[in-house]
């Protein structure tokens, strides 16, 4: 980074580790350090060349002997939604949408808890207490809100449902997915229609991009995230554009 000259970062890679997304694979990560200096600008700038960060950790992979894991952007002037997204958009329209600061809400964590005993509960997340929770997706250093979906019943307005909570983060060129949990028992579609719901309020930001964090070709959890059109991949370090009727890889 040209820029690090003003700050006084450094970056380290890890010790090897068990991959999360490739199973019998493992993998390392390049941290920069100190964490304290990553405020909103300084992590804008590096979530352009493919940082993402965990809390107050902030990383890219650095693996030795592969390169599956591509960050994937959406540049959202260019963004037309297909025909089953322009479906769930309709499908949940009738949602409610509040943003809030990135703090502790006991109904957060209890749909939080309950997403991961559905989705992930192989991988241990399950066992996550209020204090994982919070260092995992409150604890952060740069503009981070918590965009909540409710659904009001007609019949019982002042009692709305938790359905989804989108963690995002402000950035200086676009926003940053950064974790979606949401009500596995509702209607399908709910995570995608949380990303249409970014890429409309980044153009209303005047933002132009709604970054997803990272995308592997072989991982089926994370196929739809190649499924907004066009996308950019970073490789090599330049965004490479992928429209409809290419494959990235």
């Amino acid at each position: 980074m040209n820029e690090s000259a003003h700050f006084p970062l450094q970056f380290y890679a890890t010790a090897p580790y068990p991959c999360s997304y490739l199973p019998g694979q493992t993998a390392r990560s390049q941290v920069a350090s100190p964490g304290e200096l990553v405020d909103g600008r300084v992590y804008s700038l590096l979530v352009e060349r493919g940082f993402r960060r965990s809390g107050l950790f902030t990383y890219r992979p650095y693996c030795d002997a592969c390169q599956a894991c591509q960050t994937l952007r959406i540049p959202v002037a260019d963004f037309v939604p297909n025909r089953s997204q322009r479906r769930t958009w309709r499908a949940h329209a009738h949602l409610q949408t509040r943003l809030m600061p990135a703090l502790m809400h006991a109904k957060h964590y209890a749909l939080y808890q309950s997403y991961l005993k559905a989705r992930h509960s192989e991988a241990g997340m399950d066992n996550d207490d209020p204090a994982d929770y919070e260092q995992f997706l409150l604890s952060s250093r740069v503009d981070t809100r918590l965009l909540e979906f409710v659904q009001t019943d007609p019949n019982a307005p002042l009692s709305p449902q938790l359905r989804m909570v989108s963690v995002i983060d402000v950035l200086d060129r676009g926003l940053s997915a950064v974790y979606t949990f949401y009500d596995t028992n509702a209607s399908k579609g709910l995570g995608t229609y949380s990303i249409l719901w970014l890429i409309q309020w980044a153009r209303r930001l005047g933002l132009p991009y709604v970054y997803l964090g990272y995308w592997i070709a072989g991982s089926a959890k994370m196929a739809y995230k190649a499924n907004f059109h066009p996308h950019e991949i970073l490789k090599d370090g330049i965004w490479q554009r992928i429209e409809h009727s290419q494959t990235p890889g």
